[in-house]
């Protein structure tokens, strides 16, 4: 875990990798929850019988369960200490280049793109979070994070 003592130190790190998180396994268990949650039960998720006939080979996670996950990454990956608040601000662009079948282990790289001053000791922070699967060459999903941060 990468660990900075403010915001303060960011914006000179602007363009650089910062930190990898851990790795995390993503259940069919989950995969079903979150097809509960957000009521989207298509088969390639929630079917495993079906699945195996399908393009994958298996059930696949939703990519909004995969984007889900980056929160959980990001902090395993770095802690920025001295801060009042920090809130999810949106996302920029998000692409999901590859699947993600049920038990595949993620983890996320976590690259510094921007860093804007904001009024009362505040940050807006744009990241480029790259979710890699073990053992596959081509990311899962691509997202720029925008978060706001105060100090």
């Amino acid at each position: 875990m990468k660990i900075f003592d403010s915001l303060a130190e960011l914006p000179p790190l602007v363009g650089q990798e910062l930190a990898v998180s851990d790795w995390i396994t993503v259940t069919q268990r989950q995969i079903d929850l979150f097809a509960d949650a957000t009521g989207d039960h298509q088969w390639i998720h929630v079917d495993p019988e079906r699945a195996k006939a399908g393009p994958y080979g298996g059930t696949i996670a939703h990519g909004f369960l995969t984007l889900s996950l980056i929160p959980k990454m990001v902090e395993s990956a770095l802690d920025i200490r001295n801060q009042r608040m920090s809130v999810n601000y949106g996302l920029n662009r998000v692409r999901f280049p590859a699947p993600v079948p049920a038990g595949s282990r993620l983890r996320s790289r976590v690259r510094l793109l921007e860093c804007q001053a904001l009024p009362d000791d505040g940050l807006q922070i744009i990241w480029q979070i790259t979710v890699e699967r073990e053992g596959s060459d081509k990311p899962v999903c691509v997202a720029e994070s925008v978060t706001r941060r105060y100090g």
